[in-house]
C-alpha cells in the first residue's frame, strides 16, 4: 500500500479471523528497526464507499471473495513509517471467507499494481496485537 505524503488517505481494510490468528501482511520499519502487521485492503476511491472499496481491494489483489461484512470502527491512524509521516482515517471491516478453504492456506500472495507482497496468518499474541495497524485496530481484535 503505497503511502500518500502531504495528505490524508482513506482506507478500507479488513479483519479476518481464523482461530486466533488474523490474516496480515508482515512489514518493517527500516528506520525504527521494528516489525509489524497491516490488515488487509486499501485505498478508497473518489466517490467510492469504503465496503465497495474494500470488496474490490480483496478481489484486484487476493483475486478471493469475502462474506458477511461487519463494520467494526473507523480509525484515525497518524504515524511515522521509514521517516516519513502519514495520516490515515481507516474503515475497519470485520469478514469471512466465502471459500472455507482458503482458511487452510498459510499464505496469500498480494498483487498491489506492480508490488507484490504476502499476507500471512498472525497469531493474536498480547505482543503481536501491539503491532497491528493501522493504530488502534489492536483493540478490534
Amino acid at each position: 500500500m503505497p503511502m500518500l505524503v502531504n495528505g490524508i488517505r482513506i482506507l478500507s481494510v479488513v479483519v479476518v479471523k481464523n482461530d486466533g490468528h488474523v490474516l496480515a501482511c508482515p512489514g518493517f520499519d527500516t528506520i525504527k528497526g521494528s516489525n509489524f502487521y497491516r490488515l488487509i485492503g486499501g485505498g478508497v476511491e473518489f466517490n467510492e464507499d469504503s465496503l465497495t472499496a474494500l470488496k474490490r481491494e480483496i478481489r484486484e489483489e487476493l483475486d478471493l471473495e469475502l462474506e458477511n461484512y461487519r463494520l467494526l470502527s473507523v480509525l484515525e491512524n497518524i504515524f511515522v513509517y521509514n521517516g516519513n509521516s502519514g495520516h490515515e482515517i481507516c474503515f475497519v471491516y470485520e469478514a469471512e471467507f466465502k471459500d472455507k478453504t482458503n482458511y487452510k492456506r498459510k499464505s496469500f500472495e498480494i498483487l498491489d499494481g506492480d508490488k507484490a507482497f504476502q499476507a500471512i496468518w498472525v497469531e493474536m499474541t498480547e505482543e503481536n496485537k501491539k503491532k497491528v495497524f493501522p493504530g488502534g485496530a489492536s483493540d478490534l481484535l
